[in-house]
Order: structure tokens, then C-alpha cells, then sequence
């Protein structure tokens, strides 16, 4: 689409509450990725990762299988929404076979911080 075309249709959107030509331009982030593999992380892992934390083992909560070291990756929420992207540091299998260790090196991160809050546990009582 041109920049006209975009000015026209955040008009219409601002001055006749219509953002169906909106919808139509722009496309979330996660359609940029769609052809890279992917890793899924806890929610508890999610805040941490937005400020420039690897992703490591005991943060993931699934991996697309035959993810090789040094592959772009897309590391994404459990609602498969975009956090952040980065290199593969480990193949799929060892993911799966190990308890620690890096996953994927951050190279860009999309999700602002505190976007999924930092998880609260009960006090334990005496």
C-alpha cells in the first residue's frame, strides 16, 4: 500500500470510527514470522525475555522439533504472540533430553516489558 493510501485509511479510522481498511494494510507482527520454527515459553518466562534474557530449558513449554543451532527462531507466548526473535543455541533434541542450558540467544525483542506480569506466589504460612 502507498503512505496515501495508509493516511486515508487512519482517517477514516479517527474520524468515522471505521478500521476496516486498517485491518486490511496492516497485519500483526506474528505474519512476519510464520515461516520461521518456533519456541514456546511459560508465562513466567515471558517479562524476563522482553528485557533481553536468553530463553533457557526450564522457560520453554514446547519447541517445534528439528530446530537446528544457529537457526533464526521465534520465540513466542503460549497465545503464540510474538515476544522476540533470535538464534537457536541448541538443537531441538537436546531441549528436550536436558534441564539446563541456553536455548536462543536474543537478538530482537518485540513484547514490551510488563506486558505479561511478573508471577505472584502465595506466602507460605508457619
Amino acid at each position: 500500500v502507498t503512505l496515501q493510501d495508509l493516511q486515508d485509511a487512519y482517517w477514516y479510522y479517527q474520524h468515522e470510527n471505521n478500521d476496516g481498511m486498517l485491518r486490511k494494510m496492516v497485519m500483526p507482527l506474528e505474519k512476519a514470522v510464520e515461516h520461521l520454527p518456533k519456541v514456546w515459553v511459560l508465562d513466567s518466562a515471558v517479562n524476563t525475555i522482553c528485557h533481553g534474557a536468553s530463553v533457557k530449558i526450564p522457560g520453554v513449554a514446547k519447541i517445534q522439533s528439528d530446530i537446528q543451532e544457529g537457526e533464526p527462531v521465534a520465540i513466542m507466548t503460549l497465545k503464540n504472540e510474538l515476544i522476540a526473535f533470535g538464534t537457536s543455541k541448541m538443537i531441538s533434541n537436546d531441549v528436550i533430553n536436558h534441564e539446563r542450558g541456553i536455548v536462543v540467544g536474543i537478538e530482537r525483542v518485540f513484547m514490551s516489558p510488563e506486558t505479561y506480569p511478573k508471577m505472584e506466589y502465595p506466602k507460605m504460612g508457619n
